[in-house]
């Protein structure tokens, strides 16, 4: 089953915001000369690609990995939401 999440990251027509990021000039030089090499056509498509994939492996991990098992434990032995989420919010 696919999370509905991830279902809406494939739809073509989600709302896009602009950001403004500063990198270092060598990693921009760098992310422009291996977007071609990786399928993209410029290097902010590539960076959208790097970024793209830290999430779905994090929140994958937080989905199903340990942490969301321990968060259910701890919830089940009566820890409140609030804790939690305290807890998340200091260890990320």
């Amino acid at each position: 089953m696919i999370p509905d999440t991830l279902k809406t990251r494939l739809g073509k027509d989600r709302p896009m915001t602009s950001i403004t990021l500063r990198i270092p000039v060598d990693v921009v030089e760098s992310l422009k000369a291996l977007a071609p090499f990786k399928g993209f056509s410029g290097y902010q498509g590539l960076l959208k690609g790097y970024i793209s994939d830290g999430l779905r492996r994090d929140e994958a991990e937080y989905q199903s990995g340990r942490t969301a098992k321990l968060l259910a434990e701890l919830k089940a032995r009566g820890v409140p939401d609030s804790v939690l989420e305290e807890a998340q919010r200091a260890a990320a």
